[in-house]
C-alpha cells in the first residue's frame, strides 16, 4: 500500500480536539468551533445563527458536530439554514470534524460548526 500526505492548499483543517476544545493550526480554541476554509470564525453555539447564514452562497454543506452524541438542531436553524442553501448534516463533534477534514482535502465546499466534547 503506497501512503501520501493529505494537501489542503490554503485550507486549515482541525488538528484535533479534547475536552472542551479543539486544535486548529497548531492553536487552542476554547468553546463552540466554526470553521470554513481559512481556519476558525467566531461563533457562540446554536444561538448564534449570524455567522452560519453568513456562509451562504459559500458553502454547499455544513456539518455540526453536536457534541459526544449526535442531538437534533433547534428546528428554527434548521429551517433558516435550509432557506439559506445550507445543507445541513449532523453528527458527533469527531465525526464531524474528520468529515470536515477529508472534504477540504477535496476542495469542497463545506464548513464545520462543531460544539465541543
Amino acid at each position: 500500500m503506497q501512503l501520501s500526505e493529505t494537501s489542503f492548499g490554503e485550507a486549515v483543517p482541525v488538528d484535533g480536539y479534547g475536552d472542551g476544545f479543539f486544535r486548529v493550526g497548531g492553536k487552542v480554541c476554547m468553546g463552540p468551533l466554526l470553521m470554513a476554509g481559512a481556519g476558525p470564525l467566531v461563533w457562540k453555539g446554536l444561538d448564534d445563527s449570524a455567522p452560519l447564514l453568513a456562509l451562504a452562497g459559500e458553502v454547499d454543506v455544513l456539518f455540526f458536530g453536536m457534541g459526544a452524541e449526535i442531538a437534533f438542531l433547534p428546528a428554527p436553524l434548521r429551517m433558516a439554514l435550509e432557506e439559506a442553501g445550507i445543507g445541513v448534516e449532523l453528527m458527533a463533534s469527531p465525526s464531524a470534524c474528520r468529515t470536515y477534514n477529508v472534504l477540504l482535502s477535496e476542495g469542497r465546499r463545506v464548513a464545520l460548526a462543531a460544539l465541543p466534547v
